[in-house]
């Protein structure tokens, strides 16, 4: 039987093992790269890095009119506690101006409508920052259609885009 070509003993191995059930090294090293987790590379350039950047100037954006709005609701309120503080009850003013008093009641009316404005506006803003963080920011909540960046840059917690803003009286 010289006409019989010898296979090496490492193919007659693989051959029993096949036979047996038993995977190839092959088989065994693609199952284990099939099975390990992948993680998406992101590249330092394109359209993801471009996407990030702007994400991460908007919310910088949204912190800094956080704070802002935060202040300014902070303020508002405690100068209208001052103004009821200021004030006796039943104490009414007459001047010239006003007819009969109540400036310092509507100035204090005023500080509170306007510091109740701006803590609707943190909530926007808190609102806009989990949608950053969920990975769903810039979306009309209407429509569902990106909402453009430069809406997102002149008003970072925009819910809807410009179309459906437009097309009736709603939140921001």
């Amino acid at each position: 039987n010289a006409a019989v070509k010898k296979s090496p003993p490492s193919a007659k191995k693989a051959a029993a093992d096949r036979k047996a059930g038993a995977p190839s090294k092959k088989a065994v090293a693609t199952k284990k790269a099939a099975t390990a987790p992948v993680q998406p590379r992101r590249p330092s350039v394109g359209p993801y890095a471009k996407e990030a950047k702007f994400l991460e100037e908007q919310r910088e954006l949204l912190l800094e009119e956080r704070a802002i709005y935060r202040g300014q609701a902070l303020d508002l309120r405690a100068e209208a506690d001052s103004l009821a503080l200021e004030r006796e009850p039943g104490d009414v003013q007459f001047d010239e101006e006003s007819g009969e008093g109540g400036t310092v009641t509507v100035d204090r009316e005023r500080n509170l409508a306007l510091s109740a404005q701006a803590s609707a506006a943190v909530e926007e803003i808190d609102d806009a920052l989990r949608k950053i963080e969920r990975k769903s920011y810039g979306g009309c909540e209407r429509c569902h259609q990106a909402i453009p960046k430069a809406r997102l840059r002149a008003l970072p917690f925009a819910r809807l885009c410009v179309a459906c803003k437009s097309g009736g009286l709603s939140r921001r």
